[in-house]
């Protein structure tokens, strides 16, 4: 996460993106920071159900108890809605991700208004799986 901005910076660059095509772009950009995942984390247990596209999500807690993030996606947009996501959620707790809602951040961005209906249930799936995970972690 180390090339991904925080979340103050990412929302003072999607309010500097002009339209939605910008949006979009810098969506796609987000993603491609994103590092490689592991091919043996391609596995069953870390795809995420209920997304048209396929998406890996991995979490571990580190030695302070806060949660890593790792995940990959085959489309570029859905990719990058992850890196937005891990953005919101990164730095966090188990019991932080399970009760935080962020929703609200994608309205802040205006992106949920701008996303397909299959793009929105697959984005809806991955927050939902995130905190379903984020529940079982010690």
């Amino acid at each position: 996460m180390a090339n991904l901005p925080d979340k103050d910076k990412l929302v003072r660059n999607f309010s500097r993106c002009l339209n939605w095509e910008d949006k979009y772009l810098y969506v796609i950009e987000l993603g491609a920071k994103l590092p490689a995942l592991d091919e043996a984390e391609r596995q069953v247990g870390n795809l995420i159900s209920g997304c048209q596209s396929q998406v890996w999500i991995v979490m571990h807690t580190d030695e302070q108890g806060r949660v890593e993030f790792h995940g990959d996606s085959d489309a570029a947009i859905v990719k990058g809605l992850l890196a937005v996501v891990f953005i919101l959620y990164h730095q966090m707790t188990p019991q932080q991700i399970t009760e935080l809602d962020v929703r609200p951040f994608f309205a802040e961005l205006a992106l949920s208004q701008h996303l397909t209906p299959s793009r929105s249930q697959g984005l809806e799936a991955m927050i939902r799986a995130i905190r379903i995970k984020a529940a079982q972690l010690p």
